[in-house]
């Protein structure tokens, strides 16, 4: 009898300790994240579907377990993520390769805790985004990276892989040819600048393997997106047309646009006018195939005019044309509604004033409406335009330009300016967003937006969000860390991206104003202050990924703050004719290229190599991984043909880009200025310029060398010892 007593006891101890299993319909979706991201420690947490209104989680302690409640699966994500960062110091970062280090024991939730979304829509990606970081992925990195849009609360993603295959099947069944229609479209790295309607051809024909297996992709993309609760932004027609259909259609309005950033005629965009009756055919056939592959959510990206001029900037054509366009998808999908970008609002601000901006954007029906105020750290349109006119609209910023690795953003200016948005943005602010064109070095700042979506107050106060940030990217408390972290927060981390940040080391070397069209190599912190965040960081002796990465990414900014001096003394020794020191100063800039190099080259992101097999990745031969690996060392070099105007916009501080590319363009130059100096004669700028052409265009286009595409060597090891000569 005693022993039957005791066995009782020891069955409700068990049952005291333990929570009951997951429940509800969208534990399921929230379990898989779960074991996708922590492996068997997923068995610690328990989920449950809980009714609301909005999106809500909860967490608390019940035994042993961790409960994470939540209205839907994408709402128990962003609570587990902020179980992870706020009680076990853990950091998720966007990456597959990305390491999760977990507590050996998993902290107790005191009391529990309830946070309320603040905003019914989280945007995120641009379509640039999928050229400068996303073009080479595979199921792997979408699969983790929709895991983190989850865990991040992002519930409206663009989703725009796999379209050509869509697009490829509508031309050729109104009787273009499969040659016509391949050639029509870019080569892979630059098909979101194809879809946005400004360029043709370049870089073509685009493999059908390619089209196979981007179709494949994207119903992937989807399925899972949809399964955490996510609605992906498709696109759908917004004019753009091979200029062969007039063969087809002579009758049809299709003009030729404007040129774009200096390419060639020959691939200049073709636009039909939406109010010409072929308009609303194509629209439906393209929409009807698209849902039929990839099902729909209603929700549709559609952008005409993207840095591109309308052939009138009447106020009533204008109305006209933005009326039409939604008629044509209210035809095809009566519940859809129609999202668009307002980048043109801000970059062609001179010509986009209000008086054309309302007629444009109230002509249809704003319950059908969404837009993105694109660059918000920069301009809020919002508040140009009175609040868009009531149309609804979501908050978002930028970050990055070109995947540019740059110390890059405000969070205390961001902060301000959300907080006042959600103050007198007005009833139609829908929701808070990120269109970075590309993934940077400066991934806090992507997280930290969409903690502002949801309602508590850490995210307010910047002192003890830059704790928080110490705490789950060192993972564990240091002090040396939060000393560090808040130097960056304060001194560091001020100024918002501008299209080619860089350091000089990434840019054509010139005495005078770089032949790099887009550049901005100015930084306004002391850099003495960043060596000693970086000093402090490595006596914290943190752990996993993210701290191994904010010391090689730190340093490495250092390092290139430092060339940039250095070049500077170099000008100065050649003034004076100074041939000893202008050697010894070209000595310690090539000592320091090679430094880089070696330390990039211990993390995967900063890989040129990895880069490249990437995109060999998707060749289904040897002639197609060549031509995959040409399109991608183009896009981040010369981004066109030899001399093309966005010559370095996509530049990157890449091991592989560092040691090879831009070396070489260095090398070319203290030839060069060498040369000049012995000859007594003035560099002559221009030549060089030409050389530098001749060079980047051999480097993509003739692919030499091979680089590694995995890490090697001990950033942290290699980040003292930089720091210490």
């Amino acid at each position: 009898m005693k022993q039957l007593f005791l066995l009782a006891a020891s069955l409700l101890l068990l049952a005291g300790c333990a929570a009951s299993p997951d429940s509800g319909p969208e534990a399921p979706a929230a379990r898989a994240l779960a074991e996708r991201v922590l492996g068997k420690d997923a068995r610690h947490f328990v989920f449950r579907t809980i009714d609301a209104d909005s999106d809500v989680f909860r967490i608390e302690s019940q035994g042993r377990k961790t409960v994470i409640s939540g209205n839907n699966a994408n709402s128990m994500a962003v609570g587990l993520n902020h179980y992870l960062k706020y009680f076990c110091n853990v950091n998720v970062g966007w990456f597959v390769w990305d390491e999760v280090v977990l507590p050996e024991k998993f902290p107790v939730v005191a009391e529990p805790i309830e946070i309320k979304a603040r905003v019914e829509e989280r945007f995120f990606l641009n379509y640039c985004t999928f050229g400068y970081t996303m073009p080479w992925w595979h199921w792997d990195e979408w699969e983790h990276f929709i895991d983190w849009m989850a865990l991040n609360g992002v519930n409206l993603p663009l989703a725009i892989t796999g379209q050509e295959s869509i697009w490829y099947q509508v031309w050729t069944e109104l009787g273009l040819s499969d040659e016509e229609v391949r050639n029509y479209f870019t080569g892979p790295a630059h098909l979101p600048w194809h879809r946005m309607l400004n360029i043709d051809r370049w870089g073509g024909p685009l493999p059908v393997s390619w089209l196979v297996g981007q179709e494949k992709l994207q119903k992937q993309i989807v399925a899972r997106e949809r399964e955490l609760n996510m609605k992906p932004v498709l696109p759908a027609f917004a004019g753009h047309v091979p200029p062969e259909l007039r063969r087809l259609y002579p009758d049809a309005q299709i003009d030729r646009m404007s040129d774009w950033a200096g390419f060639d005629e020959d691939q200049w965009p073709h636009f039909l006018d939406p109010m010409d009756p072929l308009f609303p055919q194509i629209q439906k056939k393209f929409l009807e195939k698209e849902i039929e592959i990839y099902g729909t959510d209603h929700i549709y990206g559609i952008d005409l005019f993207n840095e591109m001029i309308p052939k009138s900037w009447d106020p009533e054509y204008l109305a006209r044309v933005s009326r039409q366009t939604y008629e044509s998808l209210a035809a095809a999908d009566p519940e859809g509604t129609w999202l668009q970008m307002t980048w043109l609002f801000y970059n062609e601000r001179q010509y986009w004033t209000p008086d054309k901006i309302q007629p444009y954007i109230t002509s249809y029906p704003a319950d059908k409406s969404l837009l993105l105020d694109y660059y918000c750290e920069r301009m809020e349109v919002w508040q140009r335009t009175d609040r868009y006119y009531g149309v609804p609209y979501i908050w978002c910023y930028l970050g990055n330009f070109g995947g540019n690795t740059y110390l890059a953003g405000n969070p205390n200016e961001v902060n301000k300016l959300i907080e006042n948005t959600f103050a007198n943005g007005g009833e139609n602010f829908r929701g808070i967003g990120s269109t970075l064109e590309g993934f940077d070095v400066n991934p806090f700042m992507y997280q930290y937006i969409f903690e502002k979506a949801w309602d508590f107050d850490t995210h307010k106060d910047l002192d003890a969000y830059a704790r928080v940030v110490a705490d789950s990217r060192t993972g564990k408390v240091d002090e040396n860390a939060r000393k560090a972290w808040s130097i960056l927060f304060k001194e560091i981390y001020h100024d918002r991206s501008v299209p080619g940040h860089s350091p000089l080391m990434n840019l054509r070397p010139s005495f005078g104003r770089s032949s790099s069209y887009h550049s901005s190599v100015r930084y306004t912190y002391d850099n003495d202050r960043l060596r000693e965040a970086i000093q402090l960081l490595l006596a914290a002796d943190g752990r996993g990924s993210a701290y191994a990465f904010d010391v090689v990414n730190l340093t490495r900014q250092w390092l290139s703050n430092n060339f940039d001096t250095l070049s500077f003394q170099y000008k100065e020794a050649y003034d004076a004719r100074d041939r000893e020191r202008l050697d010894k100063t070209r000595d310690r800039m090539l000592a320091i290229l090679d430094e880089m190099d070696r330390l990039l080259g211990s993390q995967t992101y900063f890989l040129v190599g990895k880069w490249i097999a990437d995109a060999r990745g998707w060749g289904a031969d040897a002639t197609e991984a060549n031509y995959f690996e040409s399109n991608a060392r183009d896009l981040l070099t010369s981004w066109g043909d030899r001399g093309n105007m966005l010559t370095d916009y996509a530049n990157r501080t890449l091991s592989g880009l560092v040691g090879s590319y831009y070396k070489g363009r260095w090398e070319l130059f203290f030839d060069a200025v060498e040369k000049s100096l012995d000859a007594g004669e003035p560099l002559d700028e221009p030549a060089l310029t030409e050389a530098y052409k001749d060079w980047e265009y051999a480097w993509w286009h003739d692919r030499p060398g091979s680089f590694p595409s995995e890490p090697v060597g001990d950033g942290i090891a290699l980040a003292r010892q930089i720091l210490s000569e």
